[in-house]
């Protein structure tokens, strides 16, 4: 029993080790995410086509390969052990946690964090904005920050919202996609979940990096690590009793995951409805939590975002 115990308690101790790496990314995580997407993209890349010196394939092996292609996952082995992980550190760090955010913070102080952290990443979505081109989106964006920064108190209230200025979501990795940079294969990436070379590289390592706040706050180790933290309870407490349905009635949590995933990282490239984007865990420096009026862990009222 002693053994089990100690088991136990080590792997807490490696995992919550991992945790902390990752809270302290823009420091310590760069070169190596660097590194392992320099890696695995060349690996695992775009894979030359031999279909015209092939001979014909009977059609039951046809159908296979062309749903083999279609999921374009072909480091599946790894992409499962790395989400089953991922889901090992929720359950035990991260639905914890958020628990604990819910039952203790009231939902108007929730809400207020939601506005700041929402705030905060204005810049970065303006960047996106201008560098797809779209004006529009910018100019609403630059004026929800103005706005909020102001007479919403340093973006604790989003007076933005009741003046009718509508937020959105952007982000490098859709801007490589407007710019025309195929997605590349599925990736599961360790803590952060689906995501692939694009994404990965966009949403992970470059807007990090030109984000203003980060650069701002480099030093500052406890302000860096309370924001990526409040934004992780945050957005797994507004996703988490969805995930929680999906996997009691698919039969394949991974391959649904997968295949929301895709369904949602198009309708944010296409600037489609947000309603209408399926409920994936989306961990990054760049999320911008939906808080909202939550009694309970899951339950979250409609609130646009940057």
């Amino acid at each position: 029993m002693g053994g089990v115990a100690g088991w136990v308690a080590a792997a807490r101790k490696v995992f919550m080790r991992v945790a902390l790496l990752a809270l302290n990314f823009p420091k310590t995580l760069y070169r190596p995410a660097v590194l392992f997407l320099a890696l695995i993209v060349p690996a695992f890349g775009p894979s030359v086509s031999l279909a015209a010196d092939a001979p014909a394939v009977p059609a039951p092996l046809s159908a296979a390969v062309d749903e083999y292609e279609d999921d374009n996952d072909p480091i599946e082995p790894l992409n499962r052990f790395i989400f089953e992980f991922n889901e090992f550190f929720y359950k035990i760090v991260l639905r914890p946690a958020t628990e604990i955010y819910t039952l203790l913070v009231p939902p108007p102080v929730r809400e207020a964090v939601g506005n700041v952290l929402d705030n905060l990443n204005a810049p970065v979505v303006l960047l996106n904005d201008i560098l797809q081109g779209e004006g529009g989106r910018a100019w609403q964006t630059a004026q929800r920050f103005v706005v909020n920064s102001t007479i919403g108190i340093a973006g604790i209230m989003d007076l933005a919202t009741e003046m009718d200025i509508p937020g959105h979501d952007e982000d490098f990795g859709q801007t490589l996609a407007v710019w025309g940079v195929g997605e590349g294969f599925y990736l599961v990436l360790p803590l952060f979940g689906p995501s692939s070379p694009r994404d990965g590289i966009g949403k992970l390592l470059v807007d990090p990096f030109v984000d203003p706040v980060n650069r701002i706050m480099e030093d500052e180790d406890g302000f860096l690590w309370t924001r990526v933290a409040l934004k992780a309870v945050d957005e797994y407490g507004s996703v988490v009793d969805e995930l929680d349905q999906i996997k009691k009635t698919s039969i394949d949590y991974y391959a649904a995951i997968r295949s929301m995933y895709r369904q949602k990282r198009q309708a944010e490239i296409s600037n489609g409805a947000e309603a209408d984007l399926p409920p994936i865990l989306d961990l990054s420096f760049e999320y911008r939590p939906e808080e909202a009026d939550r009694d309970e862990v899951g339950q979250e009222a409609s609130k646009p975002r940057y």
